[in-house]
């Protein structure tokens, strides 16, 4: 059995949750699942250009779990933008 997740405190909501490429058929695509922790590392990171010190800080994490969260986030959403996929926002 695994350690209990820890809190993540996640200060926005998107106003969507699924974002897929145009012209292709929903049948068709495959989708990339990114978490909400992951988007909201993101959106300090890189939207609100904050140093992953005050990102940790925001989220109440460490610097080390926000770097990784961001890893994933950016392989998630390259994937998607490269193969044509779509993005799912989920809990």
């Amino acid at each position: 059995m695994g350690r209990p997740r820890k809190f993540r405190r996640i200060n926005f909501l998107p106003r969507a949750d699924y974002f897929k490429p145009r012209g292709i058929p929903m049948r068709a695509l495959g989708e990339e699942r990114l978490e909400k922790d992951e988007l909201e590392a993101v959106r300090l990171c890189d939207l609100e250009e904050m140093g992953m010190v005050e990102a940790a800080e925001e989220m109440q994490l460490s610097k080390s779990t926000i770097h990784r969260l961001l890893q994933s986030a950016h392989k998630k959403i390259a994937g998607a933008i490269i193969h044509g996929r779509a993005i799912r926002i989920i809990d």
